[in-house]
């Protein structure tokens, strides 16, 4: 799997999609705010100015996460089967074969997973979520810790989403 790529479901691209193009959109209003709070006079002391320029910035970053998010987007659809691992999967594991201490998560993208209440959601692209990606339930992967330490997980359980 390609480091850069971004899983999504066509829902969600779409979802993402929209949000870039109303924040394009709305562009020229943030402008005409600036310059509106700039003719009010000394730029030092105007908080209306300094403060649509903070929201300019803000909005500028998303834009540009956004399209790095979809320009890198494999649009799939969410999984059906049940039993394998994959992203938009809910999935159960347990660590270095300690079978009563089990976690339940959902392999997607954090825009993927912002509808997922309750649940945490790991990165596919993360060292977690890529060793477990086609994971058969009963499988054990290893994967790289943080601090270099590898860690075995063993996949219990993995169903589609449903959100």
């Amino acid at each position: 799997m390609t480091e850069n790529v971004t899983w999504l479901t066509q829902e969600s691209h779409d979802r993402l999609k929209s949000e870039l193009d109303l924040l394009i959109a709305n562009r020229p209003v943030i402008a005409a705010e600036i310059n509106e709070r700039r003719e009010e006079g000394d730029l030092k002391e105007n908080g209306g100015y300094h403060a649509a320029r903070e929201e300019q910035g803000q909005q500028e970053a998303r834009i540009r996460q956004l399209q790095e998010l979809l320009n890198n987007a494999k649009v799939g659809v969410a999984p059906t089967k049940s039993g394998v691992a994959l992203p938009g999967s809910v999935v159960t594991v347990y660590y270095d074969g300690d079978e009563s201490d089990t976690e339940s998560f959902l392999i997607a993208t954090r825009e993927e997973g912002l509808g997922a209440t309750g649940l945490e959601t790991y990165s596919p692209n993360s060292p977690l979520g890529h060793a477990l990606i086609d994971a058969k339930v009963g499988e054990t992967r290893e994967y790289t810790l943080p601090n270099g330490n590898t860690m075995k997980v063993t996949l219990v359980n993995a169903e589609p989403y449903h959100g």
